[in-house]
């Protein structure tokens, strides 16, 4: 079995990585450096399965993912105007849980013949669902989603960064499948279960199996139209051309051959780096990002082309911002307060809109040291410094 494990994590994780690599018909696996404990798999976790796939592994937020974009703008061209574009963002990007677009947005995605896939559950099942994906495309979420104006360290050319996945229709996929699993009806209230869950699998050659994967895939090009469609919004609001695109999806699972043979690799916050391959990862809105490239060694090799997904937290939300009063909504006894949280943005240089000290830059580890630790299986292309970030308010 091939496994590899990069940088330094708590015992719980480590456990969670040990009990995924000995359930089902695993044949290798990594963890990667900016790993913490998740749900069932820990994120930055990456299992190979030989004829099998993990719904739980995959998880909820299916097809989250990064997009960035290097425009046709220097810093010089915005840096007067950044409070005013941030502004326009905060404005015009729909952040939040369960957020609707009230907007109608048409795509050709909503005519795809790859929506049947939830006719084979149910009538009610497909409607509900593609009625659900309507409603909320072009919205971005909340918790650690955003939007960033990012400006790279060396040239100084402006680039846009997103983050975030498929919404309510990956959440709904998700417990729907694991419903099927635990044989309750795929609409059924799910069972709430607990972190320590031991993976659940699917046999990729059962119709369980391929309804699941097909039901990804389809996530999949929602989240990337998603990205897609809110990337345009900002190069619209900065009045840009996309002149180079770097997207993926970092919570998904891939058929890719490894050692002479296909194999289903599930990557939880973390991101596909084969030779060549570019990936954008974001670090904290008070840290760099960067643009990578995956190369070919043996360490490259025994990670199945796998590389972090972002700097990692290393702070939980309720510690970071304190528990929330849903009477008064106001949070006590949290570690960071707003006022640390922008003091450090501020300190950084950084434009913010929305966020919470849970997603403050205290809550995160520092992004360098997370790919140091990665060093011979990446290239760092762009090291790029935020100057703008909006999010979901807390």
């Amino acid at each position: 079995m091939k496994k590899i494990v990069f940088g330094h994590h708590e015992e719980d994780t480590l456990r969670q990585f040990r009990r995924c690599l000995e359930t089902g018909n695993v044949v290798g696996g990594a963890l990667c450096a900016d790993g913490h404990y998740g749900y069932s798999q820990p994120v930055g976790g990456v299992i190979v399965y030989d004829g099998q796939i993990a719904p739980s592994g995959v998880g909820y937020d299916i097809a989250c993912g990064n997009k960035a974009v290097k425009t046709n703008l220097t810093y010089n061209d915005i840096k007067m105007d950044i409070p005013k574009i941030m502004d326009e963002l905060h404005k015009k990007t729909l952040f939040g849980v369960g957020r609707k677009n009230p907007i109608r947005v048409d795509h050709p995605l909503f005519d795809d013949e790859d929506w049947q896939v939830y006719n084979q559950i149910g009538k009610h099942e497909h409607d509900q669902l593609k009625a659900l994906a309507r409603s909320q495309f072009g919205t971005t979420g909340s918790g650690n989603h955003y939007v960033d104006i990012l400006i790279d360290q060396e040239t100084d050319e402006v680039w846009v960064g997103n983050h975030f996945g498929s919404r309510g229709l990956g959440h709904r996929t998700a417990t729907g499948f694991l419903n099927l699993v635990n044989g309750l009806e795929f609409s059924d209230k799910p069972q709430r279960e607990s972190m320590e869950q031991p993976p659940t699998l699917l046999n990729m050659d059962s119709e369980v199996g391929q309804l699941y994967f097909q039901a990804m895939e389809l996530a999949g090009k929602y989240a990337y139209a998603g990205r897609d469609h809110v990337m345009q919004q900002t190069l619209d609001i900065l009045q840009a051309e996309a002149v180079v695109e770097v997207h993926n999806h970092h919570n998904y699972a891939w058929k890719e051959t490894h050692f002479g043979k296909e194999y289903i690799v599930v990557r939880k916050g973390a991101t596909p780096a084969a030779p060549g391959q570019l990936g954008f990862v974001g670090g904290s809105m008070g840290d760099i990002s960067v643009i990578l490239q995956g190369i070919d060694s043996e360490k490259s090799r025994d990670s199945f082309y796998s590389t972090i997904h972002g700097a990692g937290r290393i702070m939980s939300r309720t510690k970071a911002a304190g528990k929330m009063n849903w009477r008064t909504k106001k949070r006590r006894g949290g570690a960071i307060s707003e006022q640390d949280m922008q003091q450090a943005v501020k300190r950084y240089g950084v434009e913010l809109r929305g966020a919470g000290p849970d997603e403050s830059p205290f809550v995160y580890r520092n992004l360098q040291e997370v790919l140091d630790a990665h060093a011979g299986t990446i290239e760092v292309q762009h090291v790029l410094k935020p100057v703008g970030v909006v999010m979901a308010g807390d």
